[in-house]
C-alpha cells in the first residue's frame, strides 16, 4: 500500500509502488484497537453488507445486513433488538428527530421502525428500494428507487409527491441548506429538486450516476458519474470544473475541514483540492467503493483491501491499521469520543483509534450521508 504524489511516478519509485502492495508495510503506523466486535448471522447464502451504520444521540447503533436485518447495538455493544425486513437491506438508515428509523429494502418496501424496534408503517414501491433515505428540516423523507422514480414522504408515510426519472435511482439525496434536493439517477442526470418536487435544473453527465453527492459549505455540490469524472457544479446547476479520475467508482466524495475532497476511485483513496487539483493518491491491492469519514484531527478513515482498515494522515501516509476477518464492506462512521463503527458482512467493529480519538470532522460533508444520523442533510459546522 502506497502513497502518491501526483507528476512523480519515475520507474525506480513504480517498483518500489508495486512492491509495496504485496510486502509489509515497513512504516511506524500503530494499530487500533478493538473495544468490541459482534459476529453477524451467517447463512449459506453469504453477501457482505454494504449498507453503512447509523447512530443516535443516544449512542444506539443501528446496523442493517444483506440479509434483510436491523441491528440495534447499545454504546456497549450488547443487541437491544433486531428487526426483519422482507428481504435484503443495501440502503443505510437514517434517524429522523424523534428516533425513528427510515430505510429501504429489496421487497419493494420502504421502512419506518421505531427506537423500540417496532414496525411503524411501510411505503409500497415498485422495485428494489436501495437508495439511502435523507431527511428535511420539516422531517420529509426523501429517497429513489428501481422503479425509475424519486419519491418524498411524510413522517407518517402517506406520499408527498413522487418524481419520474427515465432510468433507476440508487443514488442517495443530498439536501443543501435551502432545502434543495440533490441526487443522481441511471438515466446519467443529477437532479435538483425543490422541496415540493418541482425541478430546478438537471446536468447530464456521460454516465451513470450511482453516487450520493456531497455538498460544500459554500453550495458547491460534488458527486462522481460511471463517466470517470469528479464534477463541482454550483448551486444554480453551472459547471465549475470536471477531472478524469481515471477509474469507475460508487463512492461518494467527502470534505474535510480545509475544502479538500477525499474519493476512492478502483483501488485507491485520492485527495483533491476545491479548485479539482490532484494532491495525494493511496492505493490497495483490490477494488475498493467505500466512502471514507474524516476525523477532527484530519485523519482520513478508509476500508482497505487485504483485511485492514486504515487511517490516513493528511498527507496520504498511514498514521494507523486495524486488521479485519475480511475486507470492510461498509463506509465507517465516527462517533461520540471518536469511537469509529465499521462492518465487513461478518463482524461489526467497534474501533478505538490509538493516541487520543478525535470526534468528527467540523466540515459540511465529512462522512457518508454527512453526519453519524444519515440524514443527508448539510452539517451546521459553526
Amino acid at each position: 500500500m502506497q502513497s502518491s504524489k501526483p507528476n512523480a511516478i519515475r520507474p525506480a519509485t513504480l517498483v518500489v509502488c508495486l512492491l509495496s502492495l504485496c510486502a509489509p508495510s515497513l512504516s511506524r503506523a500503530q494499530t487500533a484497537a478493538v473495544s468490541w466486535k459482534f459476529p453477524l448471522p451467517s447463512p449459506e447464502f453469504y453477501r457482505q453488507a454494504t449498507s453503512s451504520a447509523a447512530l443516535a444521540p443516544d449512542g444506539t447503533i443501528y446496523q442493517a445486513t444483506f440479509q434483510g436485518l436491523v441491528f440495534a447495538f447499545t454504546p456497549q455493544g450488547t443487541v437491544k433488538w433486531k428487526f426483519k425486513a422482507g428481504r435484503e437491506i443495501k440502503s443505510s438508515p437514517a434517524i429522523g428527530d424523534d428516533g425513528t428509523i427510515y430505510f429501504g429494502s429489496r421487497d419493494r418496501m420502504f421502512y419506518a421502525v421505531s427506537p423500540a424496534g417496532k414496525l411503524k408503517w411501510t411505503f409500497p414501491t415498485g422495485a428494489w428500494v436501495d437508495s439511502s433515505p435523507a431527511i428535511g428540516a420539516d422531517g420529509t423523507i426523501y429517497f429513489g428507487s428501481w422503479d425509475k422514480t424519486f419519491y418524498a414522504l411524510k413522517p407518517d408515510g402517506s406520499q408527498k409527491w413522487a418524481f419520474a426519472t427515465s432510468n433507476i435511482v440508487v443514488s442517495s439525496p443530498a439536501i443543501a441548506t435551502d432545502g434543495t434536493i440533490y441526487f443522481g439517477s441511471h438515466d446519467k442526470n443529477l437532479y435538483a429538486l425543490k422541496p415540493d418536487g418541482v425541478v430546478r435544473w438537471t446536468f447530464l453527465t456521460g454516465g451513470e450516476i450511482i453516487s450520493s453527492p456531497a455538498i460544500a459549505a459554500d453550495g458547491t455540490i460534488y458527486f462522481s458519474s460511471t463517466d470517470g469524472n469528479l464534477y463541482a457544479l454550483k448551486p444554480d446547476g453551472t459547471e465549475r470544473w470536471r477531472l478524469h479520475t481515471g477509474g469507475v467508482t460508487e463512492a461518494s466524495p467527502v470534505l474535510d475541514e480545509s475544502g479538500n475532497i477525499y474519493l476512492a476511485v478502483n483501488a485507491c483513496l485520492f485527495s483533491f483540492t476545491s479548485d479539482g487539483k490532484k494532491t495525494w493518491w493511496w492505493c490497495s491491492a483490490t477494488y475498493v467503493d467505500q466512502t471514507p469519514a474524516v476525523a477532527a484531527d484530519g485523519l482520513i478513515y478508509f476500508p482497505a483491501a487485504g483485511h485492514k482498515f486504515v487511517a490516513l494522515k493528511r498527507d496520504g501516509t498511514e498514521a494507523w491499521h486495524l486488521d479485519t476477518t475480511v475486507d470492510l464492506s461498509t463506509s465507517p462512521i465516527i462517533g461520540g469520543g471518536g469511537m469509529v463503527y465499521a462492518c465487513d458482512g461478518v463482524t461489526f467493529y467497534a474501533v478505538i483509534p490509538p493516541g487520543t480519538p478525535a470526534p468528527l470532522a467540523k466540515s459540511s460533508w465529512p462522512m457518508f450521508r454527512a453526519n453519524p444520523r444519515h440524514t443527508g442533510c448539510v452539517r451546521n459546522v459553526n
